[in-house]
């Protein structure tokens, strides 16, 4: 009878351990990205040119990477650092029109990020700094009955390519995820 109940009991655990989440961050990195924040569609920027008023505003990175400044025109902010940004557009206000421009972009909203699946309310959020998946199910509303606590599905643009891993709901958010939040079977 002995046999019996441990053969029962390898069973019961080798059945629990496949339940188990499995994290694949193999094609997404874990750690913050190294180095400055670069910009993409939806971030909105506080570019001042000092002594110019006129020119310092709020712009908004539009749909193709650009943003759009008086005298200057589109400007690719794409896959810039606020600082690389910062650069460019002093180099074309001092192609003819400021003698010394003296630039500072900084991000004003960054782009949302998305929850979706088993949560109380999905879609669109701003976000905030230092998020974890955990917080960015809380801004949704929550888990619903049937959410999986414990890990998340997040799809992030890497390197011109949308990769999706299977992280723990501790994993760090970044402007423009996408959480999916699965269904669990207990």
């Amino acid at each position: 009878m002995s046999r019996r109940l441990a053969s029962l009991a390898l069973a019961v655990a080798m059945t629990a351990g496949a339940c188990a989440p499995r994290y694949d961050a193999s094609g997404i990195a874990l750690a913050q990205p190294s180095g400055p924040y670069k910009l993409a569609s939806g971030d909105r920027l506080r570019i001042i040119v000092f002594g110019q008023d006129n020119l310092s505003n709020i712009y908004s990175v539009d749909g193709s990477g650009r943003i759009s400044m008086p005298l200057i025109d589109a400007i690719d902010a794409q896959g810039r650092s606020t600082q690389q940004l910062e650069k460019a557009i002093e180099q074309r206000l001092r192609a003819g029109y400021l003698r010394e421009p003296k630039v500072s972009v900084e991000v004003d909203t960054y782009r949302p990020f998305f929850v979706l699946g088993e949560v109380t309310n999905s879609g669109q959020f701003p976000f905030v700094h230092g998020m974890t998946v955990q917080t960015a199910v809380a801004i949704a509303g929550g888990f619903t009955p049937r959410g999986q606590r414990s890990y998340a599905e997040v799809t992030r643009q890497v390197e011109d390519q949308l990769v999706t891993a299977t992280v723990p709901i501790t994993y760090a958010v970044q402007p423009g995820d996408t959480i999916v939040i699965k269904e669990r079977w207990f």
